[in-house]
């Protein structure tokens, strides 16, 4: 098919735009530690906005295009009705108004499916339940603002325990939209407590060091809370450039760092009724029922008792685990680091994969100070990156050094939303998507490491954009298989639906009624579709050539118009325009 070849060759040429890499795998080698404040004995307490009055309508109303590219960042994609609600109370009302919907939680659904006598399987009803709540859930911005974090603190299904406990999965994405528009400070423990998380990156029953046999602790949670979940490998100036000494980036943290802060998360393990050894251990006898969704809780007598040093401070011999955490996770949050690190990767994962140095200097400030003195205020951070100027400038609609790479998971869910899909059983059943030959290469929840599924500083070798010193994250798994898989996929999705089929019908199918009503009119369709894949901004040249491609299918054939419809929809979704989120 012609679209197949055009949508390769535009995918290997997509470039988004300019910053440095956040840092490798690796763990950093040796290097002098940095000269870090103590940090406070008590860290801000999360601010509560009340509920939002209704906001006179915006001076100047947002076009249907403008509305829809805002869309485009802060849900799983625009409707119709969010397209003018947002034009009706402006972009400042509208998060205030996501702020006060109620979250949509997980584990219930999860719970009233689950069947531990099936080892694996079980992480369906989790499938089912993301899909549920990003293609239908009225709390759109938490959900788009939950899949983010759970791209940057990771625990995935890819664990075969992790997929087989899916209750605990699903409160760990649960806690995630419970944090999203809280405090940083708080989710960031919450995380290290999840029993979730405790079993991903092995600090769960994690014991502390024994000189006779040689045993140290744990150390792979401590690496990466540090990597990945707070400050990054390099030291960093607060517009999210890495801070020189003598010419050379400074590393963050050293090994030693490593393992004096995992000797905080010992002795932690399963909720239990005491704490005991066999509590410890896991005896279910010993243990809550609920111990897969509550937090990890201490057992002193697994817990180091000695000094703990890292990142420039000490905590004394004898402290308890509790307060231990407490420290190591005030520590981290403080850091310098933080809120330039966090907010640029959250700006990658909403907005655009290079953001200037001064657009992450206004998120870092709006982390470091909500205006109230009260740092790591999600709300202020989420406002911050989705109001910022640079964000809204329809001007960077033109800058090719603008924008992202639009991930599989947000082609497919753009398309749903766009064309009010349903589920006919009411579960959205959009099921096994790992496959990049046959299907979208990206399974939401299930990332193939800790990592993600792609790095937040990946840059495609031997291209344009590596030649501009600039990032394309999801580009790490974009290529030829992927890229053709991606077009068969929605070939099918797009005539057919997706999701688990019964009697060959499948689950979740769009509703093309309003498409092809005006199917006899080619420019019509056109603008229908193009109002909320490519947000108004389909270029004249890919109009015309999806207009012949439109007007050479008849109408008297036998499904002339749906035709018209899949045709036109597909050539679209396969165009660098809708690609790249602009």
């Amino acid at each position: 098919m012609p679209w197949v070849a055009a949508m390769a060759a535009a995918t290997l040429a997509i470039s988004a735009c300019g910053g440095g890499d956040s840092g490798s795998p690796a763990a950093p080698s040796p290097a002098p530690p940095p000269t870090t404040a103590p940090p406070p004995t008590t860290a801000p307490p999360p601010t509560t906005a009340p509920p939002p009055t209704t906001a006179p309508p915006p001076a100047v109303a947002p076009t249907a295009s403008e509305a829809g590219r805002f869309l485009t960042q802060s849900t799983f994609g625009p409707t119709d009705a969010s397209i003018e609600r947002v034009r009706s109370v402006g972009y400042s009302a509208w998060i205030d108004e996501q702020f006060a919907v109620p979250a949509s939680p997980h584990l219930a659904y999860v719970r009233a499916n689950y069947d531990p006598a099936i080892f694996g399987a079980n992480f369906n009803w989790l499938q089912d339940s993301f899909w549920q709540q990003a293609l239908a859930a009225p709390d759109q911005l938490r959900q788009r603002v939950k899949f983010a974090l759970s791209q940057i603190l990771v625990v995935s299904a890819e664990n075969g325990t992790i997929a087989s406990l899916a209750d605990s999965h699903a409160s760990y994405v649960d806690l995630l939209g419970e944090h999203a528009f809280g405090n940083y400070r708080q989710l960031l423990e919450a995380v290290a407590t999840h029993p979730a998380m405790g079993i991903y990156l092995s600090h769960l029953r994690n014991r502390k060091g024994d000189p006779a046999t040689g045993r140290v602790p744990d150390e792979n949670f401590a690496r990466e809370v540090m990597q990945l979940f707070s400050i990054g490998l390099l030291e960093l100036n607060q517009d999210g450039t890495p801070r020189l000494v003598n010419g050379a980036p400074v590393e963050t943290y050293t090994n030693a760092d490593t393992s004096g802060i995992a000797r905080v998360f010992t002795g932690w393990s399963w909720a239990a009724p005491t704490t005991t050894d066999t509590a410890f251990n896991g005896s279910t006898t010993a243990t809550y029922p609920d111990r897969n969704v509550r937090p990890m809780q201490a057992y002193p007598q697994f817990h180091e008792t000695g000094a703990k040093a890292f990142l420039g401070v000490t905590i004394p011999p004898n402290t308890s685990a509790q307060a231990s955490m407490k420290i190591a996770m005030d520590t981290l949050f403080n850091h310098p680091n933080m809120c330039p690190f966090i907010g640029r990767q959250l700006v990658q994962r909403l907005v655009t994969s290079n953001p200037g140095p001064a657009y992450v200097g206004r998120v870092a400030a709006a982390c470091a100070n909500n205006g109230s003195g009260v740092r790591g205020d999600m709300k202020a951070i989420i406002r911050a990156i989705l109001l910022d100027a640079e964000a809204r400038d329809a001007g960077k609609l033109a800058d090719p050094q603008w924008g992202k790479v639009r991930e599989p998971v947000l082609r497919l869910s753009n398309w749903a939303r766009c064309f009010n899909a349903a589920s006919a059983s009411g579960n959205w059943t959009i099921r096994g998507l790992d496959s990049a030959s046959t299907s979208l290469g990206q399974q939401p929840l299930r990332p193939p490491s800790v990592f993600n599924f792609y790095r937040p500083g990946y840059t495609p070798p031997n291209t344009a954009i590596a030649t501009a010193g600039l990032v394309a994250p999801e580009f790490q798994i974009v290529g030829e298989t992927s890229v053709v898989g991606y077009v068969n996929f929605m070939q099918g999705v797009i005539s057919a639906g997706t999701g688990v089929a019964v009697n060959g019908v499948r689950d979740v199918r769009a509703s093309y009624a309003a498409e092809q009503a005006i199917a006899d009119d080619a420019d019509a369709l056109l603008g229908r579709i193009d109002r909320c894949l490519t947000n108004g901004a389909m270029p004249t040249a890919m109009r015309q050539e999806i207009r012949n491609a439109v007007n050479a299918i008849s109408l008297t054939t036998t499904n002339g118009r749906a035709n018209r419809v899949y045709t036109a929809i597909l050539l679209t979704m396969a165009s660098p325009e809708y690609l790249v989120q602009k």
